[in-house]
């Protein structure tokens, strides 16, 4: 979209020069840029390409008269007037959000694409079926569902909304609290009927254990390092949460899990319950220019709808 020059008249009636108001297009290709932080990330929702956004947010810098992004060691920031314009950027999408309600006669102003990063487990039980209720309730809305076990990301993501277990150290970055749960010991009883049901905490030197690949764990809390469990006899590790629930099944060993992966019917049974468990905090992370969209609020909620439903099953 191109815009047309605009005469300006100063304090005494004279022309002033000529000003070039921003394209609001490329206003709202800053807001996308600030919101998922990576020009392929953007490139990707717009349906471009990198060299497109790069080419655009250079004109926008030239109609403005300065830069609106930097580079940091966390990725592209806003500058002081990169931060104006996306509030200009806000604005124009929330009027373009209520004439598309009125062009198409409905009330639903939720539409377009978000994408949204979790942990596999929880991402599966919990985030998944509200995500399912939020597209059913606004059809317009399309979903990313990346699986991914890491910290909360110091970089700019390339997504709207992280769901995240653990600490949370991203200082520029807004942080909502969903629920605790618990990291537990259970085993098949077939492998406790070949190798015996450990007494102690330190009996399970003398097991095999199921859990995460220690060297490609970004979030140490989950893991057997960090458990102050005693070393086991052999592992079986891997970096789905579906996969370790599977092999402490068919008696692999015994397997530090989430509690609300153990379904009651699952046959697992669990070990040590009343000398050890683990109490995690999940969390929904996203700078604050994502926070700000209607998307992520409502994949938010929804997301806190389903949590406080079902609380029983994260705390049991």
């Amino acid at each position: 979209m191109h815009t047309a020059p605009v005469k300006s008249i100063d304090a005494d009636g004279n022309d002033m020069e000529d000003a070039r108001l921003p394209s609001p297009n490329d206003l709202l290709i800053l807001l996308t840029v600030a919101r998922l932080g990576r020009f392929n990330a953007v490139a990707q929702a717009l349906g471009t390409t990198h060299t497109t956004i790069s080419r655009r947010i250079l004109a926008l810098d030239r109609e403005l008269g300065g830069r609106t992004l930097e580079r940091s060691p966390h990725g592209w920031e806003l500058t002081e007037l990169g931060m104006h314009a996306v509030s200009a950027a806000e604005a124009i999408e929330k009027r373009l959000g209520a004439l598309a309600v009125t062009i198409r006669g409905d009330q639903d102003p939720l539409a377009g694409l978000i994408r949204i990063s979790t942990v596999d487990g929880f991402g599966a039980e919990f985030v998944t079926p509200a995500l399912v209720r939020l597209q059913s309730d606004h059809p317009r809305l399309d979903i990313e569902l990346i699986s991914a076990t890491r910290k909360v990301s110091q970089n700019r993501s390339g997504v709207d909304l992280e769901i995240v277990a653990g600490r949370t150290d991203a200082p520029k970055a807004h942080a909502i609290f969903l629920s605790n749960y618990f990291l537990r010991l259970y085993a098949s009883p077939a492998y406790l009927a070949e190798r015996g049901t450990p007494g102690s905490v330190s009996d399970i030197a003398g097991h095999s254990f199921v859990s995460y690949v220690e060297s490609a764990l970004h979030v140490a809390e989950l893991g057997h390092r960090s458990s102050q469990l005693p070393i086991p006899r052999t592992t079986f590790q891997s970096t789905s949460i579906f996969a370790q629930v599977a092999a402490v099944v068919r008696g692999a060993g015994i397997g530090l899990l989430p509690n609300f992966m153990v379904r009651p019917g699952s046959g697992l049974v669990p070990v040590l319950a009343a000398d050890f468990q683990r109490q995690l905090p999940l969390w929904a992370v996203a700078r604050a220019e994502s926070m700000r969209s209607p998307l992520v609020q409502a994949a938010v909620e929804s997301i806190r709808v389903e949590v406080d439903h079902r609380q029983d099953e994260l705390e049991g």
